[in-house]
């Protein structure tokens, strides 16, 4: 088990082109850690920003009846990727993962497998 900030150490460090990671509690839109960013990548605008993203689809599926989970949410940009991951497991209802990534410098698929790592061991 791994605890936020190893999870976000591990993330900047583990997946190719990293520019940014959080994670963040949807319910009240703030950001349980963040590490990372820069002028151009304002970590605590990007959390507020994706929380309402997450908040409008979970609203959006629940609308529609869908009775499926949100797994990631990607978000592509002309030089970035924004992956967003919501967590299931254990007690971590309510929480996601925020990862930036560099488009020239990463591999999705790759960043999708690492966050799903980290996410099983994750301990909050």
């Amino acid at each position: 088990m791994i605890n936020t900030e190893t999870a976000l150490k591990e993330a900047m460090t583990g997946v190719e082109g990293a520019l940014g990671v959080a994670l963040v509690d949807y319910g009240s839109g703030m950001a349980l850690g963040t590490l990372g960013g820069s002028k151009d990548l304002d970590l605590s605008v990007a959390t507020a920003g994706n929380t309402d993203v997450v908040r409008a689809k979970v609203r959006t599926m629940e609308m529609l009846g869908l009775k499926d989970e949100i797994e990631d949410i990607l978000i592509t940009l002309g030089t970035q990727y924004h992956l967003i991951r919501l967590l299931k497991s254990r007690n971590n209802s309510g929480l996601f993962l925020y990862l930036a990534l560099d488009k020239g410098r990463s591999n999705l698929a790759m960043a999708r497998h690492q966050l799903r790592r980290i996410e099983g061991e994750l301990d909050i």
